[in-house]
């Protein structure tokens, strides 16, 4: 299994390219759907993944995709208009990251909170978070939507919000959920998370309304083999949804309902 945090572009270099694709298999774009509530964060040492608007000035991601050491921005822009960085004010991690747990694929609370220096714009609207007590079962179908690329490797395919509908495979529990593209169910390449969309999210459809029910860990590609377009793992949030209620609650930021 592969963490999917990291993008080959740089910092300077991500800014610079026209608007391409994301998620490999030929996902479609979601910027009116899915993607509505879905962001970009960039690293200062060239890494790139996905965040999620669950508050006005909130973002929910992967634990792994703003470890300590590297400086983070949120991506903003409008439509026409260059891509601008803005200010990231506080990040929280979940106590029970383990690092070394997800690099062993063993499951953790890869869980993290970015805390913005100022609000969102209205075009983003908070994604609502699902319950403490989902379950999920084989064969449920999530839709995830992330900024990473369609080719592995290529960091110019990368940098616009696709979405793929996927499906709960194997065991799904409290800690882990695997996905996969149906229509190859992990066997041969198919629709699935790259690098860049580590800490995407993975929302369920119910009674009309997307649920954020989990976030992007790591890919595998097909036959677990390295790369991506195989399975996509999951971390859910179920677990962890206190911890994200109160957290949100100490930061000041009212969460969508």
């Amino acid at each position: 299994m592969t963490a999917v945090r990291t993008c080959t572009l740089g910092l300077l270099a991500a800014l610079a390219i026209a608007p391409a694709r994301a998620m490999v298999g030929g996902a479609p774009p979601a910027a009116d759907g899915a993607g509505r509530s879905v962001v970009m964060i960039l690293g200062s040492g060239g890494t790139a993944c996905t965040a999620t608007a669950i508050a006005r000035d909130l973002l929910l991601t992967a634990a792994h995709c703003v470890l300590p050491g590297s400086d983070y921005k949120l991506v903003a822009s409008a439509p026409g208009e260059p891509p601008m960085l803005k200010d990231i004010l506080r990040i929280e991690h979940h106590p029970q990251f383990d690092l070394k747990r997800l690099f062993g694929h063993l499951a953790t609370a890869d869980v993290a909170l970015i805390k913005l220096a100022e609000p969102l714009p209205a075009k983003i609207p908070p994604a609502p978070l699902g319950s403490e007590q989902e379950q999920v079962a084989v064969g449920d179908a999530f839709v995830v939507a992330g900024y990473g690329v369609t080719v592995r490797g290529d960091g110019r395919t990368g940098g616009t919000v696709r979405a793929a509908t996927l499906v709960a495979t194997g065991q799904p529990g409290a800690l882990q959920i695997r996905l996969f593209d149906p229509k190859t169910k992990g066997e041969a390449p198919g629709l699935g998370a790259c690098a860049g969309d580590s800490g995407a999210p993975a929302f369920r459809d119910q009674d009309g309304r997307s649920f954020l029910i989990g976030v992007v860990s790591w890919s595998t590609g097909p036959k677990l083999s390295a790369g991506c377009g195989g399975l996509t793992g999951v971390t859910p949030l179920a677990r962890y949804r206190g911890w994200i209620v109160d957290t949100a609650r100490k930061l000041g930021s009212p969460l969508a309902p």
